[in-house]
């Protein structure tokens, strides 16, 4: 082959290697965009799952609520035993009612982990929250939530929603219907709500 042949083969190849690699750096530099745009709210997300689980472990290890520790989700309002009333299709009451006008805020009676904020076919709009022991802290038919999610942090106090009577609790007045459950058990939560208001 001659000099001349054989430098006008490697002209293409030389410049099919080069569109190559210029595609290749090209499809390297989107993929990186992609990830810097998409990363951070993946990490966001996996850091706030694994901060919640190492919370619930560390709550896991503290005391179950006692008599008349926790402070009342509507500390205004009076509290009364309405543990084990009859309910509709054969069931007992599996918490107290404490009734308030709607729209009155709800506050969480324990420091915990936000498992839930959501819906359900009895309690309507309802947040849970695990607290110390484990214990889930059950707060129902609210009218709205307020500003939290899944795995956040709550303090005792915290405004976690608003009265109203969602779910089963149509057209009867606004109130939060509020338990514990302990070892998936519910237990009757008024022995363990201050009644100092």
């Amino acid at each position: 082959m001659l000099p001349t042949e054989k430098n006008r083969q490697q002209q293409p190849a030389l410049l099919s290697r080069l569109i190559s690699v210029l595609l290749k750096s090209i499809f390297l530099l989107a993929l990186l965009f992609v990830l810097d745009k998409l990363l951070p709210s993946i990490s966001q997300q996996t850091q706030s799952f694994v901060v919640s689980k190492w919370q619930q472990i560390n709550l896991l290890q503290q005391e179950l609520p006692t008599e008349n520790s926790l402070p009342s989700p509507l500390p205004e309002q009076h509290l009364t035993d309405t543990w084990g009333g009859a309910r509709s299709e054969g069931r007992s009451h599996e918490g107290i009612d404490i009734f308030a006008p709607r729209g009155t805020p709800i506050k969480s009676t324990t420091a915990g982990v936000v498992s839930k904020v959501g819906q359900n076919n009895l309690g309507g709009r309802v947040v849970v929250i695990v607290g110390p022991g484990g214990a889930g802290h059950y707060y129902a038919h609210m009218e709205d939530y307020a500003d939290i999610s899944t795995n956040d942090w709550v303090n005792a106090g915290d405004i976690i929603g608003y009265v109203g009577n969602s779910g089963n609790a149509k057209g009867t007045p606004p109130h939060v219907h509020y338990g514990i459950y302990i070892n998936g058990r519910a237990v009757n939560p008024y022995p363990l709500l201050s009644k100092d208001n």
